[in-house]
């Protein structure tokens, strides 16, 4: 379980990975040393798995942001396991997620326009002989609530 502390040290972290240690101890009310022991052991727990920037798809070129339902079939470790790493290598995919229900796979991908988007679709995925179903949900405004609401 994660005290009152380490919750704070990660409200702080999604709000800003950059902050430094010595503000970051200042925010939550902890020595520096004591802080930065605190996040060397979220990160070892596993709680915090990384920093990284977030680059904005449509500054990279590719603004037009979808989702897409896909369904497989058969759906069996011989066939999933391929073609996640088949759809994470795509360079137009954001995040992948595997899920349940009538669907198998949430895939978020970004685009230059409706013409790519389509050639993802139809080049990527439908040739694909295990993609028995997709289905399309363009992204009109995708906000992260760690970013705005942090935990």
């Amino acid at each position: 379980m994660l005290d009152s502390v380490d919750l704070a040290i990660v409200r702080e972290l999604q709000n800003d990975a950059r902050i430094s240690n010595k503000n970051l101890a200042a925010k939550v009310n902890l020595a520096p040393s004591t802080c930065l022991e605190r996040v060397r052991i979220l990160r070892q727990r596993g709680v915090l798995r990384g920093f990284h920037a977030d680059a904005d798809p449509g500054a990279l070129g590719r603004p037009l942001l979808a989702f897409i339902t896909i369904r497989i079939r058969p759906h069996t470790r011989e066939i999933v396991d391929p073609f996640i790493t088949y759809t994470l290598q795509l360079p137009e995919t954001i995040a992948l997620s595997h899920v349940a229900g009538p669907d198998d796979f949430l895939v978020q991908v970004a685009v230059r326009d409706a013409t790519h988007l389509k050639q993802v679709l139809l080049e990527c995925f439908t040739s694909r002989r295990e993609v028995t179903q997709l289905q399309t949900h363009l992204v009109f405004s995708h906000i992260y609530k760690w970013a705005t609401d942090p935990m």
